[in-house]
């Protein structure tokens, strides 16, 4: 009987939650500016979600989702992505007749790909993401990417860059494709078996092919900028006039495909360039696309978004040495001097607690030497000191764990005196 944890995922322990908890509030602080409400979907949808909506030429698709029948005989898949579910309920539930638009929201989940694992990469991954569905003006591309870079800001993640690129329009695309298939068919032997089945399929995957990356013929393809019509031209002229407004800096990439079907006109990424973290590791990526809404039964609705990987984000932090502020401090530790103590240190503990003060006490029936070391270990700011006297007089001793001083503070005065103390810091 195999009772470790799956390969690919991981527990989050107590001590490291505290660092989801800030990534998590920040998050949500900048979206909530941004004017992004949150939305939440089920872990797991109808596998023909994500074949018509991630692209079933994807690798996401074909190799990585976990799929499963259920007990009704339905094709069922663990959520690999949050845009395709995001999509189904703005559809499902009519939100394209709301008066206001765009609709803008955000999601913070599980997500599943049955990739290898490795830093930052994991079978079970949290995903962090925005949609904004309803406009077709550039800005609200940009607004995007700015909400990402003011959130990599906000958590201190300077050392990046956002890299952009534009797909185009469907004719912009089709002329780039066949462009594609003429460059690569004399020697597509020499790609992987995926490859050769994408040539004539959708050859844009090719050159996102995790295995023939390094193929010289990948780096000489046609790029995608010589092909963008007239529109095209104009919106991706439109996004970095914006982007420059916003005294964003950014690179242009013209192979950045980005790993789903979906993307038209702008795509980006956003990408550490701290020193050992891997020249090209993405944060964040993300794009806009017009004909996803229709694919699932809508009207014809534009629609822009990222996703961030948190784990990524968090080995980013690590690597760039940046301090993630510490859980809630435990303010005060009562201990008991004597066994008579005990009730009232129950009663105290909890109406510390009631006022919004956090508390702890033994549970341990420890000495009283022993409460101190662990009021020590659990770096309390204070401790309450329970003994005969101060159960008679009601007086209690209320120490400075850092200072050492100390003082008798009576119960009736213990929490204004705390409330006060706790204000001024």
């Amino acid at each position: 009987m195999d009772l470790q944890l799956p390969r690919g995922t991981r527990d989050i322990l107590p001590e490291e939650v505290s660092k989801w908890h800030f990534l998590e509030t920040e998050f949500k602080n900048v979206c909530e500016n941004y004017q992004y409400e949150e939305i939440r979907t089920p872990v797991f949808e109808h596998t023909e979600l994500f074949e018509r909506g991630v692209g079933d030429s994807t690798d996401i698709v074909s190799k990585e989702m976990y799929t499963f029948q259920d007990k009704g005989g339905r094709s069922l898949t663990l959520r690999p992505e949050g845009t395709a579910s995001v999509v189904r309920a703005f559809v499902e539930h009519k939100l394209y007749g709301e008066v206001s638009q765009p609709i803008k929201m955000y999601y913070n989940e599980p997500m599943f790909r049955y990739e290898r694992p490795q830093g930052g990469r994991q079978r079970q991954f949290t995903q962090m993401g925005i949609e904004a569905l309803g406009s077709d003006d550039p800005s609200i591309d940009v607004e995007v990417i700015s909400l990402a870079m003011t959130f990599f800001k906000k958590i201190g993640l300077t050392n990046i860059k956002l890299v952009i690129n534009s797909l185009g329009d469907k004719e912009s695309r089709l002329k780039h494709r066949e462009a594609l298939v003429a460059h690569f068919e004399p020697h597509i032997d020499e790609f992987c078996a995926e490859c050769q089945v994408r040539l004539h399929k959708n050859p844009l995957r090719i050159l996102d092919c995790k295995k023939d990356h390094d193929n010289p013929l990948i780096q000489s393809a046609p790029s995608i900028l010589d092909f963008l019509n007239e529109e095209s031209v104009a919106y991706f002229e439109n996004v970095k006039n914006y982007l420059n407004a916003l005294e964003i800096p950014f690179e242009i990439d013209p192979t950045m495909v980005r790993g789903l079907d979906y993307y038209n006109h702008t795509t980006f990424e956003i990408m550490s360039v701290e020193e050992g973290f891997g020249a090209k590791t993405t944060l964040c990526g993300g794009g806009r696309y017009h004909g996803l809404v229709r694919e699932f039964g809508g009207p014809d609705t534009p629609g822009m978004g990222f996703g961030i990987g948190v784990e990524r984000i968090l080995l980013a932090l690590e690597k760039a040495d940046i301090e993630i502020p510490a859980k809630k401090p435990l303010e005060v530790y009562v201990i008991t001097a004597q066994p008579e103590a005990e009730l009232k240190a129950v009663t105290l503990v909890n109406k510390l607690r009631q006022n919004g003060i956090s508390a702890e006490k033994d549970y341990l029936k420890r000495k009283f030497k022993a409460q101190l070391k662990d009021a020590n270990r659990k770096n309390a700011v204070y401790t309450i000191i329970l003994g005969e006297e101060e159960l008679q007089t009601g007086n209690y001793q209320l120490k400075n764990m850092e200072t050492g001083e100390q003082e008798a503070v009576s119960e009736t005065t213990i929490l204004e005196k705390l409330t006060n103390t706790k204000g001024e810091k």
